[in-house]
């Protein structure tokens, strides 16, 4: 798999090609579905925030307002309701899903309920997830970040990874984001972690990782 992991999206020219040399073409060739979903498992997202990631309007943390030829909506939770021909396909021939961000757990949840993540390994799109939807694809997210509570509990995500990650490190909004509160969050858990700011993203091809920088970043072991 491809995974472009970021802390607030495409926020830099680094980032930006990073996510090119994934794609292997330019963004203005390439056809993308965007995931709200975890958005509405989020206490401070919820329909707004959904709608500003859609429609590009939401300039802290670039997504679909990149110039992409194509643009879809791919909400998980209304996939278990209409038959997989009505779907699979697209995310089959796409060549990116932008995935926002939001409750990381509640957009596990949809991924397997939807069968979207049993896809995961045979699909060409490059994931490009935004700080919920790079932390879905880790083992687990830490109890710190734990709202929507799953029915089976706990804190496990979808483990397609085997680091977790702490988003917005050091962020301004955020006083509880610091250094310090990262390495207190990653001593709870049982894998190796990266704490990333927003200029930071983590770049995954077949199980290489590669952190692409313009800010700061730190990893726990």
């Amino acid at each position: 798999m491809r995974l472009l992991l970021t802390s607030a999206g495409i926020k830099n020219s680094s980032i930006r090609a990073a996510l090119v040399d994934l794609l292997g073409k330019p963004i203005a060739e390439s056809n993308a579905l965007c995931i709200p979903t975890a958005a509405y498992g989020h206490p401070m997202a919820g329909p707004g925030a959904a709608w500003r990631f859609i429609s590009g309007q939401e300039p802290r943390c670039p997504m679909c307002g990149l110039g992409w030829k194509s643009l879809g909506v791919l909400e998980l939770t209304a996939l278990p309701s209409i038959g997989e021909e009505r779907w699979v396909p697209l995310v089959e021939e796409t060549d990116a899903l932008l995935v926002d961000g939001g409750d990381s757990l509640y957009l596990s949840h949809w991924m397997r309920q939807s069968g979207l993540a049993d896809l995961l390994p045979s699909l060409r799109a490059v994931w490009v997830g935004l700080s919920a939807g790079s932390m879905v694809m880790t083992p687990n997210i830490g109890e710190d970040f734990v709202r929507w509570e799953p029915p089976t509990g706990g804190d496990r995500a979808l483990g397609i990874v085997d680091f977790s990650i702490f988003p917005h490190l050091d962020h301004e909004a955020l006083p509880e984001n610091t250094v310090a509160d990262a390495e207190r969050w990653a001593a709870g858990l049982s894998c190796p972690a990266y704490a990333i700011d927003d200029e930071t993203a983590i770049k995954v091809v077949d199980g290489s990782v590669e952190v692409v920088s313009e800010g700061h970043w730190k990893l726990f072991t």
